[in-house]
């Protein structure tokens, strides 16, 4: 049956963009109505369908627009959506006082760990699966990603109100990093989210933090809610300059790692995350999915090229 949420919640922080102070609001929901983002701060305060037709942006993370205004939009709302799709909630309303959703601490942690203490609502409507019969397949030539699609695996049945029949496993390579090259996480079914992947952060690299800055992008961006991931050397004057924008330590510039508060929780944690941000741009679909899906090189441009495709089906 589908579900929604017992009682509603809120989480509160700044957005990682806008470095805004924000507060999503998420609600229960009739059955049929699935996930909808509503802007309050806006006249009228206009809701937006969360489906993959409505992304208008992916350089960054997910944006969605009303499809009568593409101004209207809301960004940065994978992380959310991840943690609906993985713990069974086919239908919420979605209040945020702002242009994006807060980033927390960079994964769907809060999120998951409200969705369980307020518990779910069985609804008098069966759900509706996209059930995978035949294999389909999206390639990127530009990029070398893709991802493909087959009919379910044989799995235990989740607990509750979990989705069943949902499993994925992702590769990440960037041929480029001198720290990363290859990272594979696998999710057997959706039942292990909570545990094993909605604590995983979103991570970028040293070198793409000046252009995004110069892109008037991660505003709100700090050690608090990413990795930040040096991998390739660079003048420790540079290093240096760019740790002053960012309000951090200077570090010797010889020395690769990880910057961060907290410790690496896992060695693939940005394959894990990078899994997460592929359940987030999945639930998009607008219906759970039974298939097995694999992925190379994902990312949220050929994410949502392939939930559209699904949406076809």
């Amino acid at each position: 049956m589908q579900h929604t949420l017992l009682a509603p919640f809120s989480l509160s922080s700044k957005g990682l963009h806008t470095g805004l102070e924000l507060t999503v609001t998420f609600l229960a929901a009739p059955a049929g109505s699935g996930l909808q983002v509503q802007r309050v701060d806006l006249p009228g305060e206009p809701i937006i369908a969360a489906l993959a037709e409505n992304v208008v942006d992916t350089s960054r993370g997910t944006v969605i627009a009303h499809p009568d205004d593409k101004n209207i939009r809301v960004s940065t709302i994978e992380h959310a959506m991840a943690a609906l799709f993985a713990c069974g909630v086919d239908n919420c309303l979605i209040q945020v006082d702002g242009p994006e959703f807060p980033i927390l601490d960079g994964s769907s942690r809060f999120y998951v760990q409200q969705i369980h203490r307020v518990g779910l609502l069985e609804q008098d409507e069966p759900r509706n699966y996209l059930t995978i019969e035949e294999a389909v397949e999206f390639h990127d030539e530009k990029s070398g990603s893709w991802l493909r699609i087959e009919p379910p695996t044989a799995t235990a049945p989740t607990p509750g109100p979990t989705p069943a029949g949902f499993s994925v496993e992702a590769t990440i390579y960037f041929d480029n990093s001198e720290l990363i090259t290859t990272q594979t996480a696998t999710l057997d079914n959706l039942g292990c989210f909570a545990t094993d992947f909605a604590t995983a952060r979103t991570f970028v690299f040293v070198r793409e933090i000046a252009p995004l800055l110069q892109m008037n992008l991660i505003r709100g961006g700090d050690l608090t809610n990413a990795l930040v991931i040096y991998d390739r050397i660079m003048a420790q004057a540079d290093l240096d300059k760019l740790a002053d924008q960012l309000g951090v330590e200077h570090r010797d510039a010889s020395h690769l790692g990880f910057l961060q508060l907290r410790p690496l929780q896992w060695e693939n944690e940005p394959a894990r995350h990078k899994l997460l941000d592929i359940l987030g741009d999945m639930a998009l679909v607008g219906r759970p999915i039974r298939g097995h899906l694999t992925a190379y090189k994902p990312g949220h441009t050929v994410n949502n090229k392939f939930a559209r495709l699904l949406r076809k089906l």
